[in-house]
């Protein structure tokens, strides 16, 4: 069920980049079916507890809400779209609360070496926005093959955990 299930995410994950690199959209034909097939599997724990599924989803939804709201507050701007939280989500139903940290911060390192290097080397204006879902997608699904292991990783470098 886990390996099915697998790759239907990494093929929706597929087609949301392209979507969104394309029109800056991420489409709720996708991201909500995929955030109640998350849900679904883990009512039988095949990624995560259902509690942490259940946190996770709501915990990624509103943290990236949260964030858009202040941003917003402070600039005037929208700084990213209904569709990132609503992704975001789908990591958390999947993959359950303790991975979102994981996703997150691979997602904006990712977007920052990329963004970085479009204006450095191609001289991309940077008041055009890059799309945010084509991180969150890589970063989600590099999150679902070897989450346990870059958290196991990170937290014994730190010398967090034994």
């Amino acid at each position: 069920m886990a390996a099915l299930a697998g790759l239907v995410i990494t093929w929706s994950l597929i087609a949301l980049t392209f979507i969104d690199i394309d029109r800056q959209l991420l489409p709720d034909d996708i991201t909500l079916p995929l955030l109640w097939a998350g849900l679904l599997l883990n009512v039988f724990s095949v990624f995560a507890p259902l509690a942490s599924a259940v946190i996770g989803a709501a915990a990624g939804y509103t943290s990236l809400w949260a964030v858009y709201q202040v941003f917003k507050m402070i600039t005037g701007k929208e700084g990213m779209g209904y569709g990132d939280f609503k992704l975001f989500a789908v990591f958390g139903a999947w993959l359950g609360w303790q991975n979102l940290p994981l996703v997150i911060l691979l997602a904006s390192f990712l977007g920052a070496i990329i963004g970085i290097t479009f204006m450095l080397f191609s001289g991309h204006d940077r008041r055009v926005p890059i799309p945010f879902g084509p991180f969150l997608c890589v970063a989600g699904w590099i999150a679902l093959m070897w989450g346990d292991t870059l958290t196991r990783f990170y937290l014994q470098f730190a010398r967090i955990s034994g």
